[in-house]
């Protein structure tokens, strides 16, 4: 069974002019998402391979009975790292322009609640490699930069077509038969 990672409810009267995301890495880079947009964080879930998924798929979970791709935010993001583990990863769920997609990070940091003046824009160069297209904003916290990823930019209109088109129920009747 998946390990969930709570999102503790705030009030929200306190916080305007704050921004709320979730903290994660992937690779060496520490990264945020807008918390509107965390459906729920997952831990050691079950991902299920699809035959002749393109490369950044890495499958799909059954979440409650409703079946979610489950994105290799690694692969999409071109980031490597030689040292990187086989230890467990996490599996962001998050709802993008109403479609539910997963998205597997290296770990799960915390809530962090930035004011929304810090946020500095996208800077023009290539940041860790990435590009600046995906990127909301960029701000430092602790001494580190937190890059603040546009989640609507990161999968381009074609690669959520090919989501949309995943044929989910046929790999569903093939996995029913092997049991």
């Amino acid at each position: 069974m998946a390990e969930k990672f709570n999102i503790d409810e705030t009030d929200d009267s306190e916080d305007e002019g704050l921004m709320q995301l979730v903290g994660f890495g992937v690779a060496n880079e520490r990264f945020g998402v807008d918390i509107l947009m965390v459906q729920e964080i997952l831990r050691s879930a079950v991902v299920t391979a699809v035959p002749n998924s393109p490369e950044f798929v890495e499958g799909v979970l059954n979440l409650r009975g409703n079946i979610v791709p489950v994105i290799d935010l690694r692969k999409r993001l071109n980031l490597y790292d030689a040292n990187k583990s086989q230890k467990k990863s996490w599996v962001l769920i998050l709802n993008i322009d109403n479609r539910v997609v997963g998205f597997i990070v290296d770990h799960v940091t915390e809530v962090l609640k930035i004011e929304e003046k810090r946020v500095e824009a996208a800077p023009d160069i290539i940041v860790s490699g990435l590009e600046s297209q995906y990127i909301q904003g960029v701000c430092e916290i602790d001494g580190s930069l937190i890059i603040i990823l546009d989640f609507d930019l990161v999968l381009f209109n074609e690669e959520q077509k090919v989501l949309g088109e995943m044929d989910v129920d046929e790999l569903l009747l093939s996995e029913s038969e092997i049991v």
